[in-house]
């Protein structure tokens, strides 16, 4: 595999927006203060060019995520000027793509989530791994998802298991939430917990009424 340029240096913009007082996710801040963030910078999300070195980055971070908690990978893409529909589509076009790289390598998708978007138990994996996806733009209308650029973090669900195994998980979730409520006025009413609700709606920050159809088409191997 060829080197991902995959970074544990974590440019001032992205330090800023998370280290920021107000920002609601404290499992991002506790990422950042442990030196767990993980930065590739790429091109224009809504451009494929940089479509192998996601991957490759993303594959690399799954071997870190299965043994360690409370880290994330950032990938942050040049600016671009997408309303919150345009980042949307990017964003499903992008994963969508990766999805395609395992495909071609035969890598099945995690058995412990489904691939179908319409599934309360949807999580998107690459590389053989479970992640939660939060993205991030300019133009979105949450001001938690409004970061200088446009950019996805990826979170495994393992790390997410591991929280819930021993109690840390509902505390981080009860804190977020009052911090988004501190934040915003309310709690973003796209979130749902793993099981119990739509995660692909949750990944642009984009609100989307229920007749909302996920882009995104699993491979079959």
């Amino acid at each position: 595999m060829a080197a991902s340029a995959l970074t544990q240096f974590v440019p001032h913009d992205l330090a800023a927006f998370i280290g920021a007082i107000d920002f609601p996710c404290v499992g991002a801040k506790a990422s950042l203060v442990r030196g767990k963030m993980f930065v590739l910078e790429a091109g224009r999300i809504n451009e494929a060019r940089d479509d192998a070195r996601i991957y490759e980055a993303i594959a690399e971070f799954a071997d870190r995520a299965r043994a360690d908690e409370l880290i994330s990978a950032a990938v942050l893409f040049r600016p671009a000027d997408l309303d919150e529909a345009a980042f949307e589509a990017a964003l499903w076009d992008r994963l969508q793509h990766l999805h395609e790289i395992d495909a071609r390598n035969g890598v099945p998708w995690n058995e412990s989530v489904s691939a179908d978007p319409k599934s309360e138990a949807f999580s998107f994996s690459i590389a053989g791994t479970a992640f939660f996806i939060v993205g991030t733009h300019p133009d979105a209308s949450r001001l938690s998802r409004r970061f200088s650029r446009p950019a996805l973090f990826f979170n495994s669900h393992d790390q997410f298991e591991r929280l819930k195994a021993d109690g840390r998980y509902f505390a981080m979730q009860r804190a977020i939430r009052a911090r988004d409520v501190a934040l915003e006025g309310d709690v973003n009413p796209m979130l749902a917990d793993f099981g119990m609700g739509l995660e692909a709606p949750q990944y642009s920050g984009r609100r989307v009424d229920a007749g909302w159809q996920c882009p995104f088409k699993a491979k079959t191997l």
